[in-house]
């Protein structure tokens, strides 16, 4: 699964999609195999369920968290220096949780100068119960927004459609065949399909057929 993911993780998505309860969750699965992790705290477009809200869970699984210096809501863009760190550090695997729309990506502005795309992959999570990508055309148009403002291509789509803990299996093979068609559309291949264990209760109906590999996830940045 992870490991076989490039060394730099960039994660991204539109509003609603999880993105953020995606990237605690990678980075946790990538914690077990790698014995160095760092994951960026880089959205300054959402306020509410941020990464660096479970900085001390992650620490204490080993996992460094880069967040601003200075503790509190409105201070969003850490030390340079500790952004860029990482990328030139080849022993640790750099997960970012960007901003999901086009101011949130600039702050890639950073890093881009310094990123190889051999060693860089850039995730785009979606959930397809959210307005703006609950088409193929309108996952596609969002994509094309993001990488036009982080001068970055996606390399990976991840279907992360959910109804939090109304989530069924009926309702993640709904987004898989919308996803499918983005990717034909885009030539993006799904990376993986996430589902709540605890939630989706009736996971053995989801389909063999499914986009990417079978991602499950734990709420960490819920209750």
């Amino acid at each position: 699964m992870v490991q076989d993911d490039k060394r730099i993780t960039i994660i991204t998505g539109h509003y609603g999609s999880g993105k953020t309860e995606f990237a605690v969750n990678y980075a946790m699965k990538l914690k077990q195999i790698s014995p160095k992790v760092t994951l960026g705290d880089l959205d300054i477009v959402n306020v509410y369920f941020r990464s660096r809200e479970r900085k001390k869970e992650l620490e204490e699984k080993g996992i460094h968290v880069i967040s601003s210096s200075i503790e509190g809501d409105s201070i969003d863009i850490p030390a340079v220096a500790a952004i860029v760190s990482p990328v030139r550090d080849k022993s640790t695997r750099y997960i970012v949780d960007l901003g999901g729309n086009d101011v949130g990506t600039m702050v890639l502005g950073r890093l881009k100068p310094l990123l190889n795309a051999a060693e860089t992959d850039f995730f785009m999570v979606v959930n397809v119960n959210r307005p703006d990508t609950s088409s193929p055309e309108g996952i596609v148009e969002e994509m094309k927004s993001l990488e036009d403002a982080s001068g970055l291509r996606v390399t990976g789509l991840i279907n992360n459609t959910n109804l939090i803990r109304e989530t069924t299996a009926e309702n993640i093979a709904m987004g898989d065949k919308i996803l499918k068609e983005a990717s034909q559309l885009s030539g993006v291949p799904i990376k993986y399909t996430t589902y709540v264990e605890e939630v989706v209760k009736d996971a053995e109906k989801l389909p063999d057929d499914l986009g990417g590999e079978l991602f499950p996830l734990k709420f960490y940045m819920r209750k």
